[in-house]
């Protein structure tokens, strides 16, 4: 997938079919809607074009928005790169980007820059100042400009309306293996390992605390969930337990995330892992005494082990 950076001074040649959008997490919604861009350039004898952005616009537009992504760009372009589609549109969220109109910005980006003749929408897409105008609106000015605006289908999955909105209240929830579904892929996490507090070390379950500080993408909710572990150098992939919480058998204050790897020994701190979450164990919990969470941690590993058996 060829990658460019849209400007002012960017021009594109070649005519294409394109769309429109954020895309966070490129679920299967985004997936379908894709599907249909890449298909008909192909029918037409046109490029296929996805344009997104380089950060969320709210960041540009509320200073004090904190974002909670299903993906990062790196991640976002990877899974675009993998459906298919010839270019990527990068498109740097700015206040003069925000001020466009739909029509301007149909006109001189994706009419003059892009030359985009067919233009698909997704069902709940809106774009231009103050998102004022929606389909009927995006048809008009097409018509003007001779761009094709197509409008495409809510992609649901078991009466669901897949969508990043719906992701993210599914991950609140703890509920990877629906957000798994939805995704088409296990929702992740990736940080560096740095010093903990050696309690599961003790207990003999010990754990890569993980910094997730300068993490901008969604935490799931607290609880123990069954993972698949890649670290950084390593080529191989380790199940584990990951618990996300306060640690509230020992009276914790901050909210933590360790993940214990199964039959893994050695030194990684400082090195990045990545944890994929595949399934909803319990709940966080405070233990009478450190011998009951102990017993708890051996089960959880029971119950871990024979739901990746399964899967």
């Amino acid at each position: 997938m060829n990658i460019i950076h849209i400007s002012a001074r960017h021009v594109s040649d070649l005519p294409c079919v394109a769309t429109i959008g954020f895309f966070d997490g490129v679920h299967r919604g985004h997936q379908f809607l894709l599907h249909h861009v890449v298909d008909e350039a192909k029918k037409c004898g046109l490029k296929s074009m996805v344009i997104t952005f380089e950060s969320h616009p709210r960041k540009v537009l509320h200073q004090d928005y904190q974002p909670e992504m299903l993906s990062t760009l790196d991640e976002k372009l990877n899974l675009l790169a993998g459906l298919g589609v010839d270019t990527c549109g990068l498109l740097r969220f700015d206040q003069q980007t925000a001020s466009m109109s739909a029509f301007y910005f149909m006109e001189k980006v994706l009419r003059d820059q892009l030359h985009v003749r067919k233009l698909y929408i997704g069902y709940d897409n809106r774009f231009g100042h103050n998102r004022e105008e929606g389909f009927n609106d995006y048809v008009k000015y097409g018509k003007q400009l001779g761009i094709e605006v197509i409008n495409t289908s809510v992609f649901q999955l078991q009466q669901v309306n897949v969508s990043s909105t719906v992701i993210r209240k599914m991950l609140y929830e703890g509920k990877v293996e629906e957000a798994h579904a939805c995704l088409g892929y296990p929702y992740s996490l990736t940080g560096e390992v740095v010093c903990g507090f050696q309690e599961g070390r003790r207990l003999g379950f010990p754990t890569a605390n993980i910094d997730l500080s300068a993490c901008e993408k969604l935490i799931p909710a607290n609880g123990a969930y069954a993972v698949l572990v890649r670290i950084e150098g390593d080529s191989r992939v380790y199940r584990g337990m990951m618990d996300i919480g306060n640690r509230p058998t020992f009276c914790g204050l901050k909210r933590s995330y360790e993940v214990n790897i199964f039959d893994f020994t050695g030194n990684i701190y400082g090195k990045r892992v990545s944890v994929s979450f595949m399934h909803f164990i319990r709940t966080e919990q405070k233990f009478e005494s450190v011998e009951a969470l102990k017993a708890q941690l051996e089960n959880d590993k029971r119950v871990v082990n024979d739901k990746l058996d399964k899967d």
